[in-house]
């Protein structure tokens, strides 16, 4: 993530502090609650901004290391915002046999970021996942809500421009 990305996602969002803190008191008689605390605040504001990690640790009294490891250790939570579109590509076993490694570096190349990142035009989210249960049809490729089966670099590239 490049650090012009995770200084906008920084700037102080008038009311996203109050909402992050109603979201998480209204959890955090949950068990386990840090993991639904912050799924939450992914799922209504799309990011867990820095500053959020500071107020979800004073809901539930811990420290902002603590929570701070959550955040950065499950590749589930975004740091800043996505993009328009997120491009997810299988990188479990099943399509890495049949070309999900070569898949990707081409989408790496042909978006110009790296799994985890954002297009500069902020259009479009690069995201790995390890499985869509799809596993018959590799490589799969989700693109926003949209699951699809033995993509080539080609009908990559096809959903891309569609994407954009």
């Amino acid at each position: 993530m490049t650090s012009e990305v995770v200084a906008a996602a920084s700037v102080p969002v008038p009311g996203r502090a109050q909402r992050v803190r109603e979201i998480a008191t209204e959890r955090r008689g949950l068990r386990g609650a840090l993991l639904p605390i912050l799924h939450a605040v992914q799922h209504e504001l799309g990011y867990v901004d820095q500053p959020d990690v500071a107020v979800i640790a004073d809901v539930l009294n811990l420290s902002v290391a603590e929570v701070h490891g959550v955040v950065t250790f499950y590749k589930d939570f975004r740091r800043a915002p996505a993009g328009r579109t997120t491009v997810a590509i299988c990188q479990a076993e099943a399509c890495r046999s049949v070309g999900a490694v070569a898949l990707a570096d081409h989408a790496r190349a042909a978006l110009g970021c790296a799994f985890g990142e954002t297009t500069p035009d902020q259009r479009i989210t690069l995201e790995e996942i390890f499985c869509f249960g799809n596993c018959a049809l590799g490589p799969a490729v989700q693109v926003g809500d949209r699951l699809h089966g033995r993509v080539t670099p080609t009908r990559l590239d096809a959903l891309l421009g569609e994407a954009r």
